[in-house]
């Protein structure tokens, strides 16, 4: 096992150093602000530089480079590249959500799907976790964290919005949860495509024009992306309405409808 030291101590430093100390590793408290940074790398196998993304370069520079150390961020939209003058360097990101380190560390050695690059290193670590362990090119990585974000971050801020509207006629969020769970249940086993149901998946432009109407108009925008978004996976394509400038783009009825 890796003798493993962790740069930032945020919800993800603290769930790996929690995951990693579980699955055998030696791994010191993470070193936080007002820590001294230069000598990080020296004395361990591995440096996890978990940070913001805006952060990784500065904080990898603040290093002095080690030859035997795997310099290692958790970015999953940057590549090795950013880790500067480092000789061995590594990127590793997690696809899952960590949002305290107990929860996070439970979900880092559940078998997860770890995104990896770089040193050799990054596997056996991701191995050590028991992740499912996927590659993806530097020059990749941008669209992968998008799909990653789109998934997590994406969905989370739609349900957001799920209790706003919601509560508006008094309902709570809970209400609505089985019906989430069991269309993210359907796009899992039928696939996105097959699973899709409602208005904009069978051209029914006139029920999508009376949710505009009862929506506040601060609501409009987002759901009128949705709407897009359905649009595009049924295969119909996206008009303005030639009677109502202000709303966001919404469809116009096609002349044929694919569902």
């Amino acid at each position: 096992m890796a003798a493993i030291r962790i740069i930032g101590p945020g919800r993800a430093g603290m769930s790996f150093a929690a995951a990693l100390r579980a699955a055998g590793h030696v791994v010191d408290e993470p070193l936080g602000r007002g820590d001294a940074i230069a000598r990080a790398a020296r004395g361990v196998d591995v440096l996890i530089i978990a940070v913001p993304d805006d952060q990784i370069a500065r904080v990898a520079a603040e290093v002095d480079p080690e030859e035997g150390c795997v310099v290692m961020h958790l970015s999953g939209s940057l590549g090795c590249d950013v880790l500067g003058a480092h000789p061995r360097r590594a990127a590793m990101h997690p696809l899952v959500p960590m949002p305290n380190a107990q929860v996070g560390a439970g979900r880092l050695a559940s078998g997860v799907t770890l995104c990896i690059a770089g040193d050799p290193v990054a596997r056996e670590i991701g191995e050590s976790l028991g992740g499912r362990i996927v590659t993806i090119d530097d020059a990749d990585r941008p669209a992968y964290h998008a799909a990653a974000c789109a998934a997590a971050n994406h969905l989370v801020a739609l349900l957001g919005q799920v209790e706003r509207i919601a509560a508006t006629v008094g309902l709570p969020l809970e209400a609505f949860l089985g019906l989430a769970q069991a269309a993210l249940d359907d796009a899992a086993d039928l696939g996105p495509a097959t699973a899709l149901t409602g208005p904009a998946s069978r051209g029914d432009w006139a029920t999508i024009a009376r949710h505009l109407d009862a929506l506040d108009e601060s609501e409009r925008a987002a759901y009128g992306a949705g709407v897009a978004l359905a649009i595009a996976l049924a295969g119909s394509p996206p008009a303005v309405p030639a009677d109502r400038s202000d709303r966001p783009r919404t469809p116009a009825r096609p002349a044929r409808t694919t569902r």
